[in-house]
């Protein structure tokens, strides 16, 4: 298909969405238990689906057209602002998560701790809007994101002020990203145009970071340029010290952002890697992180309950995490022999450890190959695979690195295409109502990436025979 061709399809799938978002996206004060028959059956109930699926259809496949053959890196970017320029004005699409944003800045600013209490402790002006299951857990964010959540209410006043600030901070953060990534995509040897496509071209982008608001954009913004900075001046200890900072105030925003802190910290050194280096070298960046964390930290005065207030995620129990559907499929399996068996804690608590691991042995299989951007990239999507709980959009955190260090892009991309599928228009996940076959088939793919995964460690343990 012709580029040209591409970018104007694109379009048209970003405009069916927003017309999907007026209709039937996640309206302030739209239905709060909705399923897909019930949003079938209501007013433009058959438009609403349409035009989602039929714009993420047209935009998902626009970016899958060009994934390996985009001409240029001006084409690239005025391609992304086109796509994303519909989606500036729309309701929120595929989530409600932006009320949750103004409620916890409400209670912030009204001197609440949100890493103690629910929004409903205000309660929230606006708490009709937000989720029930979220009315009464503490917020997960980092306390950089609280404050700034608490400076957006009180600086706009009204929730759909606030939303339009939340969506202007949303494309600060993917600017920063746009910038940044072309750096560290040169610095790996991928042409910048196509690590610019993949990471900020797909569906993912325009509906969950743009129109859906989400802090991922600000996380994903200052993760990259932390990563170009160190990319750009390995060696040099004020560079390295701003890089450790973007860094950490990515995990200000969202704390997951830390695990390639260490792998960061490895790309600073320059010349043979060895424990004296790391320190002399990688100690900036890894303590420019520190202070990016603590630093807020102590400015909002909330300790350090955003760590406890990951454990939120477990409420939703949905087959799009590994783990989840582990746990769900030893259940399923339990039925027929008379037993109830909540499995549920144990695979996600395996999967810490599991997780724990994987990354302590890529950060010293980066160390041997002297490759940290790749392996940094590989430990966001373990991240992302052994979390309790999969939302869409978390696969931004990898995809942007992936899409500047990968050499093989099919899988990820693949990845991105189908999560695009699975929350309509008005934040409703269609994991919560196909639970059977979606455990059981994620279980059977986790079975055959473990085993294909050990044959490869095999492999490559296997010594090279000689000439």
């Amino acid at each position: 298909m012709p580029h040209h061709l591409s970018r104007w399809i694109g379009l048209v799938g970003s405009v069916l969405l927003a017309v999907a978002a007026f209709l039937g996206g996640a309206l302030p004060y739209g239905d709060l238990r909705p399923t897909p028959v019930s949003i079938w059956q209501g007013p433009h109930g058959p438009l609403i689906i349409s035009t989602w699926l039929a714009g993420t259809a047209l935009l998902g496949w626009a970016w899958w057209s060009l994934r390996d053959r985009v001409p240029s890196t001006r084409w690239v970017l005025v391609t992304i602002g086109l796509w994303l320029l519909p989606m500036l004005v729309t309701p929120p699409l595929g989530s409600r998560d932006a009320y949750a944003y103004a409620c916890q800045g409400a209670s912030y600013s009204a001197g609440i701790n949100p890493y103690e209490q629910g929004v409903s402790a205000l309660p929230c002006p606006w708490l009709d809007t937000i989720s029930y299951i979220w009315r009464d857990t503490p917020a997960p964010y980092g306390p950089l994101f609280v404050m700034i959540s608490g400076a957006v209410v009180t600086a706009a006043g009204s929730l759909a002020a606030s939303v339009a600030l939340f969506r202007v901070l949303a494309v600060a953060g993917v600017a920063l990203a746009a910038v940044s990534l072309p750096v560290l995509a040169r610095r790996c040897g991928v042409p910048p145009q196509r690590a610019l496509w993949l990471a900020l071209a797909g569906p993912l982008v325009p509906v969950h970071l743009i129109s859906g608001a989400h802090n991922d954009a600000i996380m994903v913004g200052l993760l990259a340029a932390g990563l170009a900075v160190v990319a750009a001046r390995p060696g040099r200890p004020l560079p390295l010290l701003a890089g450790g900072v973007l860094l950490g105030l990515a995990g200000a925003i969202k704390v997951t952002a830390l695990v390639v802190v260490p792998f960061a910290a490895l790309a600073a050194i320059v010349g043979p890697y060895g424990l004296r280096a790391l320190v002399r070298q990688g100690g900036w960046v890894a303590g420019g992180a520190l202070a990016a964390v603590v630093g807020p930290t102590l400015a909002a005065g909330l300790g350090l309950g955003f760590i406890s207030g990951l454990e939120q995620g477990g409420l939703v129990v949905a087959w799009t995490s590994p783990p989840t559907a582990v746990g769900q499929t030893i259940g399923y399996l339990a039925v027929p022999f008379g037993a109830h068996i909540d499995a549920l804690p144990v695979t996600r608590g395996l999967a810490v450890v599991v997780l724990g691991a994987v990354l302590v042995w890529l950060w010293f299989r980066a160390f041997r190959r002297h490759d940290p951007f790749w392996h940094a990239a590989l430990a966001l999507v373990a991240t992302v695979a052994l979390s309790p709980l999969f939302h869409p959009w978390y696969w931004t955190w990898p995809l942007a690195v992936l899409a500047a260090t990968a050499r093989r892009t099919t899988w990820f991309v693949i990845v991105a295409l189908v999560s695009s599928f699975l929350v309509l228009a008005d934040g409703t996940g269609l994991p919560r109502y196909t639970k059977m076959p979606g455990a059981p088939l994620m279980t059977l793919f986790v079975i055959v990436v473990a085993v294909r995964l050990v044959r490869s460690a095999r492999a490559e343990r296997q010594p090279v025979p000689a000439d």
